[in-house]
């Protein structure tokens, strides 16, 4: 179900507890959210509606991919970057990295760990430090 998009500064800026398998509808509503929202949007993290739980969701060419639990444990190539938020207004300056490697879960609690980079790397940082209650 598309849920609203947060704007809550105080509630963003909070650290999200880990997902459980009872988070599984919540993974749902977070793509579904992200997919009524592609034309100006590309990821989303489950505080972006209202859910403070360790669950991302983002385009990788076109399909979207959901992680819960995402832990960046590798990062190389750091640059800096421009970015945009659904929650927030305006465009600020931050640090990423060029590549990086997560582990996570799938929706089904299943482990994975996979490398990327480019723009996708960029969306998954971006989504994994609102998890953090990071906001750029």
């Amino acid at each position: 179900m598309v849920q609203p998009i947060c704007r809550d500064m105080i509630f963003l800026a909070r650290k999200a507890e880990a997902a459980t398998a009872e988070d599984a509808s919540l993974c749902r509503d977070l793509a579904d959210t992200l997919w009524a929202h592609r034309e100006h949007c590309v990821g989303m993290a489950a505080n972006m509606i209202g859910a403070c739980k360790r669950i991302i969701a983002f385009f990788d060419q076109n399909t979207i991919v959901v992680m819960v639990n995402p832990d960046i444990f590798s990062r190389s190539g750091p640059y800096e970057a421009e970015e945009g938020c659904l929650s927030l207004d305006g465009i600020r300056k931050t640090q990423r990295f060029r590549t990086i490697r997560v582990r996570y879960q799938d929706e089904r609690m299943r482990t994975h760990t996979r490398t990327f980079s480019g723009m996708t790397a960029q969306i998954i940082q971006h989504e994994v430090d609102h998890c953090e209650g990071i906001l750029i």
